[in-house]
Parts: C-alpha cells; structure tokens; sequence
C-alpha cells in the first residue's frame, strides 16, 4: 500500500499543479507520444534481454506492491527453525536431519515453519548445506566458499531484473525527447496555420519530454531500485542461514549458533536476544 500511495503521490504532485496553473488537461492527452515511448521503450528493453528475464519482470514488479518480504517475525521463524535443527542433530547425531532435509514438505520439524516454507529458494538453500553436513562435510572453510559462491551467484541472477529496469528508467528521457522532436517535425508542417494551432502542437509535442522524464524517475526508476532493495534483503536472508550454520559446524551450542546467525541480521529486523530466547524456549521436542 505504501508504495501505491507513493505512486498517487507523484501524480498528484505533477497534475495536481498543472492545474493550479491553469493548464488544459486536453493538451496532455496524446496517445500517439504515449505509443511511441511505450513502443521504443518496451523494444529496446525486448533487444537488451533473454527471454528468462522478460518472463519474469512483469512477477517481479508484483511482488513490490506485496509488502515487505522479511519481517522480524520472519527471522524469528527462521532463527527457530535454525535452532531446532541444530538442536536434533546435537542430541541425536546429524543423520537424524537427513529424512527432514530430503523431504521437507512431508517433514514434521519443517512444517513447523509455514512462512519458511513458503519461500522456496531459502528452504533449497538450507536443505542443501544441512545434506552435506549429513553426508559428512565438516570443514567450515570450504563450506563458506561455497555458500559464498552460490549467494553470490544468486545475487547476480537476482540482479539482472532491477539491472534492466534501470536501464531503461535511464534510457526513457531520451525516448521521450524523441517523441518530442517528432512532434515538432509535425508541427513545422503546420507553420502556415494559425499561431493557437501551432501552441497547442508545440504543447502536445512537449508532452513526450514529460512523459519520458515523469516515467523516468517517478516510476521506473524508484520500481527498479524497490526491486533492488528486496534483493539485498533476500541475501541477507540466506547470509543469516550461512553464519548459523557456519558456527554450528564449529561445534558451537544450538542457541550460540542461533546468536551467530541473529547479529548478521539489520537492526531493523533484528530481534533481541531475549525474544529469540523466549520463542525457541516454548518450541516443542520434534
């Protein structure tokens, strides 16, 4: 809702003052600057591409209007679900996790955890690594190595949309000056006309600047940087996985472990000590 309200925000700011300027809306109805910003815009953004990426920029501009995606309740989940698998394999070796991390949808412990659940690149990313600790990996060096490779590998691919969107949000005042100059080659077609002809030519020709600059900065640009920002706050998400499950491999206590994985979190989003400590004391023996 917040950023829809942004969005009516900026419209309000723009068209509202135009009209306490007195300025006739009927000039800046022109559909074909539209047409023609919309169409170089889309192209150009269709060429600069592969095909996985357009498939899913329309999903992804979606999910901003969503809500936040990482909430504190949605570490605490997670810093819960990190200590009761700690916790099994300390007290029952780390073979007792494999039957949870080969089938998490049918896995009591898993279950537990339906926000987790329903995020299904963190719940890959936590079942692989506990697998190899199953299969025997025990050196943390090369475990962190590897999960950095793979969060890194992620953020690249994760990036490619926001990426684009920039992109474009940088190209588009250009495209808008395109539309603007066209309109002016019509208008010198009509240099014989009367001078209020030609104004309102010259207007709605200069109505491909707005639009261009408007799409510009007032949305492409803030949807690619929101894009960004959920990114950055997924890999933040997976690097907490990654310091949890780093200090249990050291042979750190469940609850240690969990502290470990709480201080990589933004203070925004951090639950104290205290509230981790009060949830997971009230988590049921799988």
């Amino acid at each position: 809702m917040l950023k829809i309200a942004g969005f009516a925000v900026i419209l309000f700011a723009v068209f509202g003052s135009f009209a306490l300027l007195g300025g006739r809306f009927d000039i800046l109805i022109q559909p074909v600057e539209l047409v023609i910003i919309g169409g170089v815009g889309v192209g150009s953004y269709m060429i600069a591409n592969r095909g996985p990426v357009l498939g899913r920029t329309i999903g992804s501009i979606a999910k901003i209007f969503g809500g936040r995606r990482y909430s504190k309740d949605s570490y605490l989940e997670l810093l819960s679900l990190l200590y009761t698998s700690f916790k099994l394999a300390k007290t029952k070796g780390m073979l007792a996790l494999e039957q949870h991390v080969e089938n998490p949808r049918e896995s009591n412990l898993f279950m537990r955890f339906p926000t987790f659940m329903n995020d299904q690149s963190s719940l890959v990313f936590l079942c692989d690594y506990l697998r190899l600790l199953t299969l025997g990996t025990d050196n943390p060096h090369e475990v962190e190595a590897l999960m950095d490779e793979e969060i890194e590998t992620h953020h690249q691919e994760s990036m490619q949309i926001p990426g684009a969107l920039q992109v474009l949000a940088d190209a588009l005042p250009a495209i808008g000056i395109v539309a603007a100059v066209l309109g002016v080659i019509k208008t010198m077609a009509l240099i014989d006309q009367p001078a209020a002809v030609i104004g309102a030519s010259i207007g709605g020709a200069l109505v491909g600047t707005l639009l261009g600059v408007l799409l510009s900065y007032g949305f492409v640009g803030p949807i690619a940087t929101a894009l960004k920002n959920d990114v950055e706050a997924e890999m933040k998400f997976l690097q907490c996985m990654k310091a949890g499950i780093l200090a249990h491999m050291q042979g750190y206590a469940p609850a240690v472990s969990v502290e470990f994985a709480r201080k990589a979190l933004m203070s925004d989003v951090r639950p104290t000590f205290y509230e981790v400590e009060a949830t997971v004391s009230s988590l049921p023996p799988v």
